[in-house]
């Protein structure tokens, strides 16, 4: 049984947010966490009170749906809260910072492209149970995302219709990336695997070893450390 998202917990927030004198509630969700190859991705989508309960039909969390499914609704998920925006962060930057900081690098670009549009969030809604977001850099690095009130939900993008959308525009972009770097390098089959594991993958590291687009600070199954 598939259960949908519902807009409970974003709805509850809003009241929060709105008691504060605030308006606008960012739901987080991050693609490519665990990919071999490739950036992290972090999708953005802004909530407030005008946010329709008409949600996009057949909206859930981004795994829950097939490559098609995720093309078929994408406009309409775009479409459907305040706004809507993906960042990313290279695999170079993975290996330099950590993913940590990565996800934050990836979730400052989106920021900055909400920004740009005339959209700056008071609060955030994080799918998982780790607050990424507001995270000290053990590298001592400079802060990229504004210290913001964060709730963090467990399956989020499953619970939470504004978490799944994001998971949705962040699958999407992240995937459309992939299959344009496969077309520079076949050898990977990431249109098919889009930078995770998986034979083909591995079977390709151990024999042609790594891209430029590999996380070479990760231990990369098929490959020896002295080879990278």
């Amino acid at each position: 049984m598939v259960v949908e998202p519902t807009r409970e917990v974003e709805k509850q927030l809003l009241e929060e947010i709105q008691r504060r004198g605030g308006r606008i509630l960012a739901a987080v969700d991050e693609v490519g966490r665990g990919s071999l190859a490739g950036p992290v991705c972090v999708g953005i989508a802004l909530i407030d009170e005008t946010t329709s309960d008409a949600v996009p039909e057949g909206l859930r969390d981004s795994k829950l749906l097939s490559h098609h499914q995720r093309e078929v609704m994408y406009d309409a998920v775009r479409a459907w809260p305040l706004a809507v925006e993906s960042g990313m962060a290279s695999s170079e930057v993975i290996d330099e910072v950590g993913i940590v900081e990565a996800l934050r690098r990836a979730a400052g670009d989106a920021l900055k492209k909400l920004a740009d549009k005339g959209f700056v969030p008071d609060a955030v809604l994080l799918d998982g149970n780790h607050d990424w977001w507001n995270a000290v850099s053990l590298l001592y690095l400079p802060d990229v995302l504004p210290p913001l009130p964060v709730t963090t939900v467990v399956k989020g993008d499953t619970a939470c219709s504004a978490i799944a959308a994001a998971s949705v525009v962040a699958k999407v972009d992240r995937d459309t990336y992939m299959e344009a770097l496969d077309a520079d390098y076949p050898l990977y089959g990431w249109v098919r695997n889009k930078g995770y594991s998986s034979n083909e993958h591995i079977e390709a590291l151990a024999k042609y070893g790594v891209s430029p687009y590999h996380r070479v600070s990760w231990k990369l199954p098929g490959v020896k450390k002295l080879d990278v």
